[in-house]
This record gives structure tokens, sequence and C-alpha cells, in this order.
């Protein structure tokens, strides 16, 4: 299979370099059971990328099971991932089947990882180590056989050095980088994405497939897309269902890009006087809207940085597991190494590190 029939097959959808690289690594390690760590701004693609990698594997008649590690609450997420006993807990009525359990024999994915709590973690690791855990109330031992694949829209780098999350379990599922950038990174993979995304509303709503004026396309290709292809598509479709005109203009994107990058660019933008008075009045109070709404969503961003703020202040966490990081890091290097049958190239490339950093590596861990 080439990489444009994967990306293909899978609905990764984009041809620049970037994309075709990462489908390319993806690709290569979809046949093995090694972790993959998925990293990208909130909607770049990560579950899209971890479905390829899953249905391109030989798990791929298996389970792949989606979790939101950060949409869970803290109190809940041992039970949803490892399962529970009847009477375990104030609300256990039944056994009940946790996530690994769920997904034996296929795929873990492991959404916004990074909010997935320090004890939590502690067990993650236990698992990904032996493939055993136990319900919570259960004396006894579940064995599973579940690949992992995590993904997150923070650098569990900084995390670490924040105490956020274990070096240990991050050394362990990095294995595989996998690094989505951002729509505004690459925007030449915008007119793929819309075209794309107007033929597939088209073909389920049983409707016209509307063109773009060459405003509209230089509007999409210029804005910055915070939201990245979840925006875009939400911007898309909903232009498309709202417009009754078999072209969509400027005018039916602008109350939809509702972002700061999205206001800046647009009220500067000069107002076409070849327009119906009603057309004018309605492009005036489309940009009022947005500049609004601009300042609602700086409001929030202000009130949920506070919240974080204060949530991180007041969290303690017990820590009473600790692996060497020599030790995880020079297993890391040797799996890399197995992987790639030894090309150290291709090695340094999934450890996401340079080839000279690689080298120094095998000399100090002393790798043959």
């Amino acid at each position: 299979m080439t990489t444009q029939e994967f990306q293909n097959k899978f609905g990764i959808i984009g041809k620049s370099q970037e994309i075709r690289d990462l489908s390319d690594i993806a690709m290569q390690v979809a046949n093995s059971d090694i972790s993959v760590l998925i990293y990208g701004e909130s909607g770049t693609g990560k579950e899209i990328f971890a479905r390829a990698i899953h249905g391109a594997s030989r798990r791929s008649n298996k389970k792949l099971v989606s979790v939101n590690c950060g949409a869970i609450p803290e109190g809940i997420l041992e039970s949803e991932l490892f399962g529970h006993k009847k009477g375990s807990f104030t609300g256990a009525f039944e056994d009940r089947k946790g996530y690994f359990e769920i997904a034996d024999g296929g795929t873990l994915f492991l959404d916004e990882i990074a909010e997935m709590p320090l004890t939590t973690q502690v067990k993650l690791l236990r698992v990904l180590e032996t493939k055993e855990f136990m319900r919570i109330g259960s004396e006894t031992v579940t064995k599973v056989d579940v690949r992992i694949i995590a993904a997150s829209n923070k650098d569990l780098q900084d995390e670490v050095a924040a105490k956020r999350f274990r070096n240990d379990l991050y050394f362990r599922l990095k294995a595989v980088s996998l690094n989505i950038p951002p729509l505004r990174k690459r925007p030449g993979d915008i007119p793929a994405l819309v075209e794309h995304f107007i033929e597939s509303y088209a073909a389920e709503n049983n409707s016209i497939k509307p063109q773009l004026s060459k405003e509209a396309w230089d509007l999409l290709y210029n804005y910055k897309w915070p939201g990245n292809i979840r925006e875009l598509k939400n911007a898309v479709e909903t232009a498309t269902a709202l417009s009754r005109e078999p072209i969509l203009t400027e005018t039916d994107f602008l109350p939809l890009l509702t972002t700061r990058d999205a206001s800046e660019q647009i009220k500067n933008l000069p107002v076409h006087l070849n327009r119906s008075p009603e057309a004018l009045d309605r492009e005036m109070i489309y940009r009022a809207l947005i500049e609004i709404k601009k300042d609602l969503i700086e409001l929030k961003d202000i009130a949920l940085n506070n919240q974080s703020e204060l949530q991180s202040n007041g969290r303690n966490f017990h820590v009473d597991e600790v692996i060497p990081i020599d030790k995880l890091e020079k297993n890391a290097i040797e799996n890399a190494l197995d992987f790639t049958r030894g090309n150290k190239r291709k090695a340094a490339k999934l450890l996401n590190i340079s080839e000279r950093t690689l080298y120094r590596k095998l000399k100090e861990y002393e790798i043959q």
C-alpha cells in the first residue's frame, strides 16, 4: 500500500509534506504493537490518525475503544478504565467491565492523556508493563492484550517538568511520536479539506454542491484557524447549510469566524458598495456580532485560566513509585532500534530526537 492509498483508505486529507510524512510513519508502525503518542492542537485530527493506525494493524478486526481522559471526572476515571465489582463503592450495583477489558485484543485510544490524574497514571503504567490489572473491589487479576495509542494537545515533557505527569509513563508511551502540525502551518491543505467537506455534506444531504467565490477562498486560506480542521469543517458545513445561493461568498463565512484572528482580519476588510442596502446592513451586523463574540471569548478565556490556576494551586499528589529515567530511556532506544532493525536514522526519528543525540545515548548506555 502506498502512502496515498493509506491516506485515501483512512480519510487522512492533505497533500502537504508534513501530512505525507506522518502518514508514512503511521503506516510503518501500524503492524507492530508499539505504543504511539500523538501530539497536536485540538481539532488537528489526532483521532483520525489513531483510527488509521488501528485500521491498518493486525488488530483491525477487534475494537478500537476511544476514551477522552479530560471528559471523565477524576473520581470515576479509574472505574471507567479498569472496571469494578458489585458493591465496591456507593452506586456500584453490578459488576462492570472497564475500557481495558472491552478493548481486549484491540486498541485503546487515550485522548487528552495529560489530563489523567497521577494516581491513575500509576495503574496505567503497571498495566502497560504487566498486561494485567484488578478491577476496583476485586481480588483477582485480569489479563488483557491491548495496544495503547495516546494523544495530547499539551507537551508532555512540560507536564513532566511541572510534576503533573509521570516521567516513567511518559517514556513508556513515547516509543513512537507523531506531531500533527496545526492547520495554519499547512494552509496548502485547506483547498482539499474544503472540497472534501462540501462533497461529503452534499452527498449526505442529497443537495447540490456549491462553489466558492475567489474572495471566500482568500478568506479561508488566510484565516489562522485556531480550531484547526474541526473549525474549518463546522464553518464549511454551516455556510453550505444556510446559503440558498449556488456560490458561497465571504459574507457566508464572516459570521462563522468568531475568534480574535478572524475579527482582526475581517474588521479591516473594505465594505463592498456594489451591493443592495439589505446586503450592506447584513454585513455590518455580522461585523458587529463578531466583535461582540470576540469580547465574550476573551472573558471566557480569562475565567478558564483563573479556574485552572486555582485548581493547580490546590492539588496535592502522592507519588508511590518511581522508575529511573535512564532505565526507561535505554529501553525506549533499544525498542526503537529493534523495530527499525538497527537503522539509527529511523530510530532517531521515531524517538523524536536528533541522530547526534541518539549516538551520544548509545555510547552513554553502552548499547551495541
